[in-house]
């Protein structure tokens, strides 16, 4: 019977997490997706890219509302157990309060695992696979991005105006800036011009223009009645670098070997080793961005067991919806402080193990505030 009891209630807890984490979740990401129509509206990306771009964003979410509505649900299930009487069932069956923290404490290893997996493999690989998806698309709905009479420059090296769009839907009146050549630019000017797409590259054929090259101070020219601007070698303004967090663990961590031994030989520490993000420079995010992946998830056993301070108070007593009032509270500035504990990761390695071993001294603490309280009820 107890194993029947416990399992309802885990099961309870666990059915209205994952309702509870999809739900607000879902909300965010129809929010957020509203956002990365940027990404087809200024910077000409398709809508195929902005779907892909968009849904793998999604565990992204998860792993950052994950502490909060883990909390959360373990406080609402055990306040609607204590309202309803349900936890006096476990008081009669013999289970004593310690056992039933303990029991939480176990439980919450099944969220430590969830979010570890979440945080070190599948949000760095889904934010790289995401932003990958960007690197190598081409610039589909670039003409849609284009507007009359305004000097467009979102396409990295290149600026285009037009005076306005006919009836047959060319541009007339056209002048296109070329900076990516080396040493100089190019500036071309032409009456009219209409997109067409060959194959798969996108193509600006223009007509009754003219063409300045300018080279290490040096100036060309030559006249065209047609002439062809392929949109296929311009990239748009989208950040396609590769970030620190969709870097794999497996190489964040090979990257700090590789910097611990390179650290006291090395002057330059803009100098890249193995990736481009492995640098003594960026090293400080790299400490920052694995404390988030597999430390963070070791306080949800803390998150778990700030809830269950609920039973070491009745509901009858006259300061009971003050009492959960404040426990409350003090889970929110718990996970504050999470998060803001990100922000002491830094060079210094002895400073680190000092946060990376916060989570152990907090749980140590409360555990034996359970055993004192309930001592001295006893």
């Amino acid at each position: 019977m107890k194993k029947i009891i416990f399992w309802k209630i885990s099961s309870d807890c666990l059915k209205f997490f994952l309702l509870s984490v999809g739900s607000v979740s879902l909300i965010i990401w129809i929010l957020q997706a509203v956002n990365y129509l940027d990404f087809v509206i200024e910077d000409g990306h398709s809508f195929l890219v902005y779907t892909k771009y968009t849904l793998l964003s999604f565990p992204k979410i998860i792993s950052r509302i994950f502490p909060f509505m883990m909390f959360f649900s373990i406080l609402y299930i055990l306040l609607k157990y204590e309202n309803d009487n349900e936890l006096v069932i476990f008081w009669n069956f013999g289970i004593s309060k310690i056992k039933f923290i303990n029991f939480f404490i176990y439980f919450s290893l099944l969220f430590l695992i969830l979010n570890l997996l979440l945080n070190s493999l599948i949000v760095p690989h889904s934010q790289d696979k995401a932003r990958s998806y960007i690197r190598t698309s081409e610039l589909d709905l670039f003409e849609s991005i284009l507007k009359p009479r305004k000097f467009i420059d979102i396409v990295k090296d290149l600026t285009i105006y037009y005076d306005k769009e006919t009836a047959d839907g060319k541009l007339s009146k056209i002048f296109i800036k070329d900076n990516s050549k080396k040493d100089g630019f190019q500036i071309t000017v032409a009456q009219t011009g209409e997109f067409e797409k060959r194959g798969k590259k996108k193509i600006l054929v223009l007509n009754n223009g003219k063409t300045l090259n300018s080279k290490n101070g040096s100036i060309s020219e030559f006249h065209f009645t047609q002439s062809d601007f392929s949109m296929a070698k311009y990239d748009s303004n989208s950040t396609t670098v590769t970030k620190t967090q969709e870097n794999t663990t497996s190489e964040l961590f090979n990257c700090i070997f590789i910097l611990y031994k390179v650290k006291n030989k090395e002057i330059n520490r803009t100098v890249s080793y193995d990736f481009n993000n492995c640098r003594l420079a960026n090293l400080e995010n790299i400490y920052q961005e694995l404390y988030r992946r597999l430390i963070i998830p070791f306080y949800n056993p803390l998150l778990v067991m700030i809830p269950l301070l609920l039973i070491l108070k009745s509901k009858d007593d006259i300061s009971f919806n003050k009492y959960k009032i404040r426990i409350f509270i003090l889970g929110f500035f718990l996970i504050i402080f999470i998060e803001a504990s990100l922000e002491l990761i830094s060079f210094n390695l002895m400073q680190n193990f000092f946060i990376l071993a916060l989570p152990l001294l907090f749980y140590s603490f409360i555990y034996t505030y359970f055993i004192k309280r309930l001592q001295f009820k006893k």
